[in-house]
């Protein structure tokens, strides 16, 4: 009898960030997981920009709370990859989003957040995680988002035969960076002028784009932080917001745009530019060219979605978290399991 064809997956997300900097990465990377929960995704691959061992930490952070067994040290046995991190590039120091998360403690003195990432070689180099990402992906059955400078994309990019892999597995690179149809420099592209320049000049394939003027719009309400997460004693996106800006305040959400364009494209919460080219000038301003055959676009604001949006953000990252079976056996019980095989084999 032959068997059923596996049906596809969720599409596959891989998001690089540079968790810490800013809260809206935290809540970008919560509602990603939030979309995980509901079987809309699966994080693939997640990867700090940020050459700092607290910036991935916290991404892994974030990923054990959402859903249960994802651990980003080596040697753990979960549902992603090893967290991947750049050895070099902007803003490397600590920040207080960080230190508030990763310094809670408990009544007994220890840590309240657990992860795996104490040393370098607890993390994973960033180029190469997100190539060996695509590899394990359907074809056209994986999204990326990218909400921080190019710099792990510009290593990534020089990779071989990398450019191939990304024509035949990704249907769409969502980027938050830029002012659209043109404007002055962004926070994003100026951290790293020449990663943005390379990106956008050799990705094979489709580019959406997020402006800063984009998430200017959209903003997480205070009033959330304390009501929609009170079911959890301890949440680590609750403690970043507290700790990012003297509350109350509503925190700017740039980075979750591009997370829900690139999953929820079919919501349609925001518009999309004609087709065209977008150039990063070398002061590190983005300009946008319409072409008939051009692969990149740019997000537009739609205030009749603006509540839509909101409501969307707030209920996904405030989502409970969803356990998840592991994907892999562990290696005891896998042992166990052929030593058996073989004792039966013998009698």
């Amino acid at each position: 009898m032959q068997q059923q064809p596996r049906p596809r997956p969720p599409v596959g997300v891989i998001f690089d960030c540079d968790m810490g900097n800013s809260v809206d990465d935290a809540i970008a990377l919560s509602v990603l997981y939030g979309l995980d929960g509901k079987d809309e995704c699966r994080v693939v691959s997640i990867s700090t920009s940020k050459p700092n061992l607290k910036s991935a930490a916290m991404c892994e952070v974030i990923g054990r709370f959402y859903s249960g067994a994802v651990s980003g040290a080596f040697a753990a046995v979960g549902r992603s990859l090893p967290t991947g991190m750049a050895v070099k590039g902007a803003l490397p120091e600590d920040t207080k989003i960080l230190d508030a998360v990763l310094g809670k403690m408990g009544g007994d003195g220890k840590p309240v957040y657990q992860h795996g990432i104490t040393r370098m070689v607890d993390t994973a180099e960033a180029e190469a995680l997100i190539r060996n990402a695509f590899t394990s992906q359907y074809d056209q059955n994986c999204v990326v988002v990218l909400v921080g400078p190019a710099t792990n994309f510009d290593k990534m990019l020089s990779l071989p035969r990398v450019k191939d892999l990304i024509l035949a597995k990704v249907r769409t690179l969502v980027v938050m960076g830029g002012r659209y149809p043109s404007g002055g420099p962004e926070y994003n592209i100026k951290l790293d002028i020449a990663a943005a320049k390379k990106l956008f000049a050799e990705w094979p394939g489709e580019i959406i784009a997020s402006g800063e003027e984009l998430g200017e719009q959209i903003v997480f309400p205070a009033e959330a932080i304390e009501s929609k997460f009170a079911w959890a004693a301890n949440h680590p996106t609750v403690d970043a917001y507290r700790a990012a800006e003297p509350m109350p305040y509503n925190a700017r959400c740039w980075d979750v745009t591009a997370v829900l364009q690139a999953v929820r494209p079919k919501e349609q919460y925001f518009k999309l530019s004609e087709p065209g080219r977008i150039e990063v000038m070398d002061d590190g301003r983005t300009k946008f060219t319409p072409s008939a055959g051009g692969k990149h676009r740019y997000m537009i604001f739609d205030p009749e979605k603006k509540a839509a949006v909101i409501d969307a953000m707030v209920e996904l990252a405030s989502a409970k978290p969803v356990v998840r079976q592991r994907r892999f056996r562990p290696p005891v019980e896998q042992k166990k399991d052929e030593a058996k095989k073989d004792e039966q084999k013998k009698s």
